[in-house]
């Protein structure tokens, strides 16, 4: 069986930029018309002419958002399990180069954090951990998943590209959603970003989805560190990995997520800079292009976006996020992966959805519906 390698290997970078450069305003204005939307007419909602259209688009966004999902929001937090990370990434606050202290959460300490999430109102949680298998391998995530089942209605994982079966034994255990990022799917400079470790192989990550979808996980999330590589090349290659996969593996829901680089110990400048405006109108062209696709906004973002993006297109939003190992009670001065920006309480983030005439909602709306 192939995998996405095979139909990533027909596309090219520079013919993509190319073909980006070449869109004009009537290119854009008859992919908004379309009834079924293409690939490339994601290409041309990215495309710099389109932010003429901006306005257009999001009120096309703001309604079939609503269309699809109503007028809710999904409300999650992650629980960090460990900092200590095998891999040496340039943007990366845990990084392996970087002298800092590393925690990895015993079962006591894990279960005082998920005693604090549940305070806050919290039934989905999302476990994160730094890439380090001989730590925090399919052992300790099984064992954490079994700990913190009984307490959370929806279990996400945001992890190291793991086996087939590795998923399967996770899809067994209880877990809903596997997060994977590529990073960036420039692979002449890949390398660059990931000198050393299991995530300097390209591919190995690349297809990691196929195997998450093999395995018969109910959602994957995909997305690329914007701020790496420029960041509508780097789009339109993740649609493009989306579309296959949901061809693919048709069972599996999607979602999409937009890590902007933020400051963070020992991490590189952005390479490309996005402002609010593009991130506004990579929401909108993924929206437009894909009505089904969840679409997730995280804390990295500040309070005045994350405030409007809440009528424009967010499905998800994490909320009184802690990017450090037992930074919720057990550690906090444990160091985080990255700095956040919205650092408002659950409650707080609550009602502001609330006054946007939208509901919050701590679960997956879907996980009662799929057996998990």
């Amino acid at each position: 069986m192939k995998s996405f390698k095979d139909f990533f290997e027909k596309y090219q970078w520079d013919k993509v930029k190319a073909k980006l450069e070449k869109v004009t305003l009537s290119d854009v204005e008859n992919s908004l018309q379309k009834k079924n939307k293409t690939i490339y007419d994601f290409l041309n909602f990215l495309s710099p002419v389109a932010a003429q259209k901006l306005e257009v688009m999001a009120k096309m966004t703001q309604q079939l958002t609503q269309k699809r999902f109503g007028k809710t929001i999904q409300l999650y937090a992650p629980l960090y399990l460990s900092n200590e990370c095998q891999n040496i990434c340039t943007y990366c606050g845990f990084s392996l180069d970087n002298s800092i202290k590393r925690k990895t959460l015993s079962d006591t300490e894990l279960m005082i954090e998920a005693t604090v999430l549940k305070s806050m109102g919290v039934n989905h949680v999302l476990l994160v951990s730094g890439e380090a298998n001989k730590t925090v391998g399919i052992d300790y995530f099984l064992n954490a998943v079994r700990l913190l089942k009984p307490h959370f209605a929806n279990i996400s994982i945001e992890v190291q590209p793991l086996s087939e079966e590795e998923y399967r034994q996770l899809h067994k255990a209880g877990v809903n959603a596997v997060l994977v990022y590529q990073e960036t799917y420039h692979q002449d400079v890949y390398k660059e970003y990931h000198p050393k470790g299991k995530k300097s192989n390209f591919n190995f990550r690349l297809e990691t989805p196929d195997r998450i979808g093999k395995a018969g996980i109910h959602k994957m999330g995909l997305g690329v560190l914007l701020g790496l590589e420029d960041w509508r090349i780097d789009s339109f290659f993740n649609a493009l990995h989306i579309d296959y996969l949901q061809k693919q593996y048709w069972k599996s829901r999607y979602s999409v997520s937009f890590p902007r680089l933020r400051p963070a110990e020992g991490i590189i400048e952005p390479n490309f800079m996005m402002s609010d405006k593009d991130l506004l109108q990579l929401i909108c062209a993924y929206r437009i292009w894909n009505e089904d696709l969840e679409i997730s906004i995280s804390t990295r973002e500040n309070e005045k976006f994350r405030d409007h993006i809440i009528s424009l297109g967010a499905t998800a939003m994490s909320a009184a996020s802690k990017t450090n190992p037992g930074g919720y009670a057990v550690d906090k001065e444990s160091l985080e992966q990255f700095e956040t920006s919205d650092e408002r309480s659950m409650e707080e983030i609550k009602s502001v959805i609330k006054k946007s005439g939208y509901d919050p909602v701590m679960k997956d709306w879907d996980a009662v519906y799929s057996g998990v």
